[in-house]
């Protein structure tokens, strides 16, 4: 993110406006570290130390970085879509950042197809349980589809009984 935020800050700025940058994040890192061993006053807004002194290392180094390629290839204003290796970085964050999209809408999706869906936990005592293993085994199945199966044909009588009518688990 710091050198997203460099890079779009420094479009257009000349190689003395980089170094002023440069020499800006250095100080900011400075104070930062400073602050974060416990020497000094923090902002007013209480943010995590560490965070922030990560923050400003990483743009000192990528101001660095901008203000070295600029000098070394002679720029005089530094242009984002010029910058190679910065540019790399950008797509692959943008691509990051759409497979963490991509990632949690389907979670969502997950989560409002099965919306209705129940997942439950069973815990069966032997007998019963050696049972179900035992369907299970015969029909192919593991025991919770052939719980599940049994549970899909819960009848529920006028009167709050529930039964299951006699079926034979299949696949």
């Amino acid at each position: 993110m710091a050198r997203d935020e460099v890079r779009r800050q420094a479009s257009g700025l000349d190689v003395a406006a980089v170094a002023e940058k440069v020499a800006e994040a250095a100080v900011r890192e400075r104070e930062t570290a400073e602050r974060l061993r416990g020497n000094g006053s923090f902002y007013a807004f209480e943010m995590d130390r560490e965070r922030l002194a990560v923050i400003w290392l990483a743009k000192h180094a990528e101001w660095q970085r901008v203000r070295d390629l600029m000098t070394a290839l002679g720029w005089s204003v530094y242009e984002p879509e010029q910058d190679v290796q910065g540019s790399v970085w950008a797509r692959e964050r943008e691509e990051r950042l759409a497979g963490a999209l991509a990632t949690q809408d389907d979670f969502e999706e997950q989560g409002r197809e099965g919306a209705d869906e129940l997942r439950a936990e069973v815990r069966l005592s032997a007998a019963p349980s050696r049972l179900v293993q035992t369907v299970a085994y015969r029909a192919g199945l593991s025991p919770s589809q052939v719980l599940a199966q049994l549970a899909e044909r819960i009848v529920v009588g006028e009167d709050g009984t529930v039964s299951v009518p006699p079926f034979t688990p299949s696949q």
